[in-house]
């Protein structure tokens, strides 16, 4: 495994981590530059992606790299029964850096083992999320002027929800409160919980997303909930609207309250929140372009100050 690739955010230490935000708060003041010049970013996207893929893909763009890849399985040779290993070590000789979505958990960490070059992982089933995890972790410091003692609240789709599962495991550095809000069939799972305990990190759980739960936090983590990862289309029907986030339930919350959601929605944030000064979760993902910007210069060895 090249030591600069990123499969999970425990991966990387806390330094790395706030070495991450600097750079990220670096790029947000310099977008644009030619520091990728005559570098090629290869963008394998086994599972479908908007705004993932076109952030890296954009920040790659700004940086003055190249890409190349796919956004649609269909279009490469693994549906002539290409295996996966046979992929990334074709795409290894073109490239100087993959970035991977795929549908299988443990896909990321595998490319790791059979390519030299760098792999950044862009999310792998319900696993891990660490590029989504270091935009969440920019946008909580930016919007809360630190990432210490704080109360997160995590709302919905907490057992399929890769993001969750790796900015729980990012916070472990930083003292956070969770406040665990989900039907029993998406709940967090105990791996989690576990880590959790081991970590010594406070944690509540609960089905009621109460007013008491909004207004003690500083952060509400929205999940929508998944239906790509349901093999049980009943189950879904059962949860898939447990959860809204309105307007009138955000009166008594915290001034410094950010809601935060990794996007798309479906409905578990009505419209009427989105002129709410709270909302955050568009900035949110314009938050992932300076943190992708972080990442890619990080996986290829390149010092941005």
């Amino acid at each position: 495994m090249n030591s600069n690739s990123l499969v999970s955010i425990a991966d990387i230490s806390k330094d790395e981590i706030l070495d991450l935000l600097d750079r990220a708060r670096y790029f947000e003041e310099h977008p644009n530059s030619k520091i990728l010049d005559g570098r090629i970013v290869a963008t394998l996207f086994f599972e479908p992606s908007t705004r993932t893929r076109l952030s890296f893909e954009t920040a790659v763009n700004r940086l003055g790299g190249r890409i190349i890849g796919f956004s649609d399985p269909g279009t490469s040779s693994s549906v002539k029964g290409e295996t996966l290993k046979d992929t990334i070590k074709m795409v290894s000789n073109y490239a100087d850096l993959i970035v991977m979505r795929h549908h299988l958990e443990g896909a990321a960490r595998y490319a790791t083992e059979v390519t030299e070059i760098p792999v950044i992982n862009a999310g792998d089933g319900a696993n891990q999320h660490p590029s989504q995890t270091m935009l969440d972790l920019y946008s909580i410091y930016k919007t809360q002027g630190r990432l210490t003692d704080l109360t997160i609240t995590m709302v919905g789709d907490l057992k399929y929800g890769r993001t969750v599962h790796s900015l729980l495991m990012a916070m472990k550095y930083f003292k956070p409160r969770f406040n665990f809000v989900a039907a029993k069939e998406l709940a967090m799972p105990q791996e989690y919980k576990d880590f959790c305990d081991a970590e010594g990190i406070e944690y509540t759980e609960t089905a009621d997303f109460s007013p008491e739960v909004i207004n003690s936090s500083d952060i509400i983590y929205m999940t929508r909930v998944q239906r790509e990862r349901f093999t049980d289309p009943m189950e879904y029907e059962r949860v898939k609207d447990l959860y809204t986030l309105h307007n009138a339930m955000l009166g008594d919350s915290r001034p410094n309250l950010r809601i935060l959601h990794p996007l798309p929605r479906v409905n578990e944030i009505d419209t009427d929140v989105d002129d709410n000064p709270k909302a955050y979760y568009f900035e949110q993902a314009r938050n992932g372009l300076f943190a992708r910007q972080a990442i890619i210069t990080r996986a290829l060895g390149i010092n941005v100050k």
